[in-house]
Parts: structure tokens; sequence; C-alpha cells
């Protein structure tokens, strides 16, 4: 019996819980009636299928439509059933990837098709419509997520190739299911069925078919359709290095201003904020935003305005050449940019306790998301931090773990924490504060089982119970790459305006007749924003206004200095869009 199938023979819709499944009003299928088809629908009929990518926006006007996983396979069940004025699809489709699942018509009746790029130009022009749509696929890849959906990762919960590659699934929000060979039978079984030997893993199986040996992330990338990382353009007016906040607010405005923008990062679109499981205090959203959504939104506007966003894309030196700049990949690329935006954002540091390393991935991490939350829930956590990261990680855990802990080094939790965050993980029945704490060991053989914490005040050591960890003690940047070409600060982070011209070539400025612009490093025409720029404010919002305002900056910079990179294959310059002269970071 589907989860669909009742005991009365009935065929009932699976309820809206959480916005993930609404319907269209009349008005609003009429609107669309006028950019697509009407089509028939037979029972039995494959609307799309699981691997395959998203041509179509389907809305139901007759019958109705089952959503299922692994589609003919020994573990097909149904996600959802859907009838009239629902639509089909997630959030695959408005980025361009495959399809996490199969949607099979149950009782014949009428379907309206609007062809996807046709779809996305709506979305970005309906706000009502595009909000709705935006939402509920963003519920339905969570809700795919906690499933366990997608592609399957086998491997060995010691292997750093398979934490690399459920890192990197984890990063970019893509529905997966990890098997540890080293106890689980299921896996076993897949790899005498495949053939695959214990030293070719961790391999990525999909579809009970496709199988990739110990993919690289690009690799994996491909297989589920995110935005190539092969670069097609050998020019362009401004790359941005990095896809955080900062990133991510300079390819919507540098797009939107007409000037041919590619955005690239190593990991995945979000950076650190990504991660977040309720952002609170970003200004518009008063009841908060994921770190998720506020990605997904932003990487739809930059696609909007026609900005190129490739991942995983790692640069690993950039070189002046004439009047531009050539930025390498570490794929053997390159592409010669007008001007740069580094906007690489920062990783959070590591815990130096003994025995950590091996549980990295396995049961101690520095992120806490959707992922990570269903691997430890009903278990006691333990959260290491004093920051607002931290303060949200806990807040989010609770939801899920039978308590969490939150190990602060310091005696005032007002010290680095937000006050709204430190009034809410002071009243929550389920969290713990430790004030003066500090993790001194870890214990546990395959995974996690308790730590090792000290009172850093009177020495005392004790046990404490935790399947798993969380740690968020604070951030380096991602600068290794760029030591030698432009100046930084003695922690790695990049100097910009007054602290890099006095650690500049005093001849290259001399030659221009004028000093570094605010963002401006040391390099005419190199820009930082958010994070990694030394002196920043460490906050979503200052982030993005920085990526905003280096885009402005770009424009002064080649207003004076006439820097235009031309005879690119991504396309003429664009005049400025006349709404946007105005607006906020111009």
């Amino acid at each position: 019996m589907s989860a669909a199938q009742h005991e009365d023979g009935a065929v009932r819709e699976t309820p809206d819980r959480y916005g993930a499944f609404p319907r269209l009003t009349p008005e609003q299928l009429e609107n669309l009636t006028a950019h697509g088809e009407r089509r028939r629908t037979t029972e039995g009929e494959v609307l799309y299928q699981e691997g395959e990518p998203f041509r179509e926006f389907l809305a139901i006007l007759g019958g109705t439509v089952e959503i299922l996983q692994d589609h003919g396979g020994p573990d097909e069940r149904t996600v959802a059933l859907h009838g009239s004025g629902r639509f089909l699809g997630e959030l695959g489709m408005l980025e361009g990837q495959a399809a996490f699942d199969t949607a099979v018509v149950r009782e014949a009746g009428e379907i309206l098709a609007v062809p996807v790029e046709r779809q996305r130009t709506l979305i970005g022009r309906d706000p009502v419509l595009g909000d709705l749509i935006l939402r509920a696929y963003l519920g339905r890849r969570y809700l795919l997520i906690g499933l366990g959906a997608g592609f399957r990762i086998l491997g060995s919960c010691y292997s750093r190739d398979t934490r690399r590659l459920r890192e990197f699934a984890a990063r970019n929000r893509l529905p997966h299911r990890w098997l540890d060979l080293e106890r689980d039978g299921e896996a076993e079984a897949l790899l005498r069925r495949f053939s695959i030997r214990p030293e070719e893993t961790p391999v990525v199986l999909w579809k009970g078919e496709r199988l990739l040996r110990n993919p690289s992330n690009a690799e994996l990338a491909e297989l589920i359709g995110l935005p190539a990382p092969t670069v097609k353009a050998s020019q362009c007016d401004v790359m941005v290095i990095g896809a955080g906040p900062a990133g991510l607010a300079a390819a919507v405005y540098g797009a939107s201003d007409g000037l041919t923008t590619i955005s690239v990062d190593a990991v995945a679109t979000g950076g650190q904020a990504g991660t977040s499981s309720r952002i609170e205090n970003y200004l518009g959203f008063p009841s908060g935003i994921s770190g998720g959504e506020l990605t997904e939104r932003a990487v739809l506007q930059a696609h909007k305005f026609g900005a190129r966003l490739m991942v995983p894309a790692q640069a690993d030196r950039l070189v002046p050449q004439d009047d531009a700049y050539v930025v390498s990949f570490t794929d053997g690329s390159h592409i010669r940019a007008g001007a740069v935006v580094l906007a690489s954002g920062v990783r959070y540091r590591r815990l130096q306790v003994p025995g950590v390393d091996r549980l990295e991935g396995i049961s101690v991490y520095y992120a806490a998301t959707v992922h990570e939350a269903s691997l430890c829930e009903a278990d006691p956590v333990a959260v290491v931090g004093g920051g607002n990261s931290a303060g949200q990680a806990a807040l989010f855990l609770a939801h899920h773990a039978s308590g969490v802990h939150l190990l602060v080094r310091g005696g005032d939790l007002n010290a680095d924490m937000s006050r709204y965050l430190v009034d809410q993980v002071e009243r929550h029945p389920k969290i713990e504060v430790l004030l003066n704490t500090e993790v001194r060991g870890v214990s546990g053989k395959d995974k996690l089982e308790s730590l090792s914490v000290e009172d850093n005040t009177r020495g005392d050591r004790r046990p404490l119970r935790a399947a798993a960890l969380f740690v968020f003690i604070g951030a380096r940047p991602r600068t290794e790459w760029l030591r030698g070409a432009l100046a930084l600060d003695e922690k790695g982070f990049v100097l910009t305006g007054a602290d890099a011209r006095a650690a500049a070539d005093a001849t290259r400025w001399d030659s221009l007749g004028r000093g570094p612009m605010l963002l401006e490093t040391s390099l005419p025409g190199v820009f930082a924003a958010g994070d990694v720029r030394s002196g920043s404010v460490k906050r979503v919002a200052s982030a993005t206004g920085e990526g905003a305002m280096a885009i402005r900056l770009v424009h002064e910079y080649r207003e004076n200095a006439g820097n235009l990179v031309r005879g690119g294959t991504t396309g003429p310059e664009r005049p400025r869009p006349e709404a946007d002269r105005s607006a906020p970071g111009r």
C-alpha cells in the first residue's frame, strides 16, 4: 500500500505541510496558460524521470500525479500525490539540475506544460507566483534530503574521499544517502552486485545503474547537473571569486548593470552563510530565513540577470596581464577578466583536540544543516563556540537531538553572541550552556560517544555524553592561493583601501595618480568584499552590502582606466537597466 493509498481504496492528495504542496489559484493558472500548452494525460504516463533534466513546468488541470522515489526499482516509494491545481517539480527545475524523483500519472486528466526557460522568466516577473513556487520547491528539496532520496554514496567512514563527497553534497543541498561500508549490510550487497573492489570506493550510485568510482567533485556535479565547471568563456568584464553572500551580491549587481559576470566557487554557493539553519537579524525577514533559502533566492537572481555561476571551480592563481587579470583554475583552465572581486570568505577553524581528525565528517562537523541533523536525531549533541553561528546551530539542533550542550570557552555568553540569540538559547529547555568549558578529548571507536571537557577556571575534567560534535570556533580566510600576488594582513585577510596602499608597490599607484579605493586591494582593479577582507564586519548583511559596493567601485575603475575586456564569448556589454541606477549599493 503506497503512501497515497488508503484502506477504503480511495486515492487522496498528500496534505500541504510547510507550504511544500500549495495550489495555484484559477487566476494564476489562467495567466500561465498563455505561456504554455494544455495536454491530455494517460494513466501510467511518465511526465519526468529521475536523473533526467527538467524540460517543462507542469501544472495539473485534471487527474492525479504520483511522485515516486526509485521508480521501478526495489525501493520504490511514494513521496507525494497531487491533484488539480497543484504543480510539479522541485528546486532542480529552477537551477538546471536533474530531477531527483519521477512523476507518474495516477489518474488520467490534463496538464499545463510551460517550457522551463519561459517559466523562470515568469517567476522573475511575478513576485507572488515566484515566491509561492520558490518556497514550495525549497520545501520539497528539504523533504527529499530528509527522505535520503537522490544518489547514494558508498564509502567507509574512515575514507577522506567519502568525507569529501558527503561534504560537497551537503553544502550544495543535494538529496543523497550515505551507506557506510563499515557497518551497513546494504552497502556490502551493492558492492557485490556491481563487482566493486574495496579499493575502488567510495562510489556514487544513482538510479541503480549509473556508477562513478571515487569521482571528483566536478564529476559528481556533472552527474546531477550543477552548472558546468568547465569554463566556456575565456574573457569577461568582472570575475567574482567566491559565491557566499558577498560574491552572490556582486554577481547580481554586476550582471544587472550589464557587465559580463562570471562567479565561481570551489565548493558550493552560499558560503558559510549557506550552512546556517536560520538568520534572524537580516533586514527584511522579520521571522528569519535559512541560509539555504537566502542562497537559493540569490542564485536565482544572479541567473535572472545573466550571471554565469560555476561550481566547483577552484581558482589557484591571479596574474596581471596588460590592463586586465588572468585567473587560473586547478583544472588548467583560465579566464581573462577586466576586474576581479575577491569574495572567497572564510572556513571554520578545526578543533585541535587529539582524535578529532578521525571523526571529522562522521560525528564531528563544522556545519549544522538538515543533513547533519538527520544523522543525530534522538541523541544528545555538543556545540563548541560562543558566537552567533554556534547559537544558531544550538537552536536548530535542539529540534532534532534529545539535548544540546553549548560549550563556551569564555565566561559570558553575551560577549560574542547577539542578544536576541542569547535570550532564545538561555530559554530553550533542551539547551544546556556550559561557560568556561573547553573540549580536551574525544571517545568512541567508530563514532563519537563522549567528550572530555574541562572547566578552564578550576581545571576540573569530566566526561560528557554526546553522539555528535559541532564546531564553530572562529575562521580563517581562503587566501592561500593569493600569497605573493597581493597584500595580506598577518592573519591572511586581504588588505584594502588605505591599508593596501601602505603595503603596496608605490610605483604602481603613482602611475595612476591615485590610491586604492575603499574596497580595492594592492592591485588596481582587484577588489575584496565580505569576510575575506581585513577589517570587515562578519555579518551576512555587511557582506552583501560590500558585494554590491564592489561593483560600484568596479564601474569607477573602468571609467577612470578605460578598462573593458572586449571580444569575450559571453556577449557584448549591455546598457545598465534604468531601474537599477538608484539601487542600493550603486
